[in-house]
């Protein structure tokens, strides 16, 4: 879901693919919402994924240091989705991003219609 702060224009999205995993799709998410600006914008990323929102705040500046590699143990190894995590950077690029961890299930308004609408998404699949 995604919501102009100028406009309060709202867009509503919902998409899935077989075989897929909670990580990849909520990567999925952050790109498709980034892509659909139509100008460099300052974004606040509500959700309750920390996987994605360490990865932008955190892990990615040394994954990319690292030739997009992380540590395991004593050596390195390539970051999982790592081409979704590279179309994001690029994204990251153009819009500014502020990451704001809200607890899942927990009535924030938003994260709760996100939630519907990927379960409606992945229920296609099964």
């Amino acid at each position: 879901m995604l919501r102009c702060p100028k406009t309060h224009k709202e867009i509503q999205r919902a998409g899935g693919e077989p075989h897929s995993t909670n990580n990849k799709m909520e990567l999925m998410a952050v790109i498709r919402g980034l892509e659909s600006l139509r100008e460099p914008c300052d974004v606040t990323l509500h959700a309750d994924s920390t996987y994605v929102g360490q990865g932008i705040m955190s892990w990615m500046a040394g994954w990319k240091r690292r030739g997009w590699k992380r540590k395991e143990g004593s050596k390195l190894v390539p970051v999982k989705n790592c081409e979704l995590w590279q179309q994001l950077d690029a994204l990251l690029q153009t819009h500014t991003i502020k990451f704001n961890h809200v607890k899942g299930h927990a009535g924030h308004t938003e994260n709760e219609r996100c939630d519907e609408l990927a379960v409606q998404a992945y229920q296609k699949y099964l």
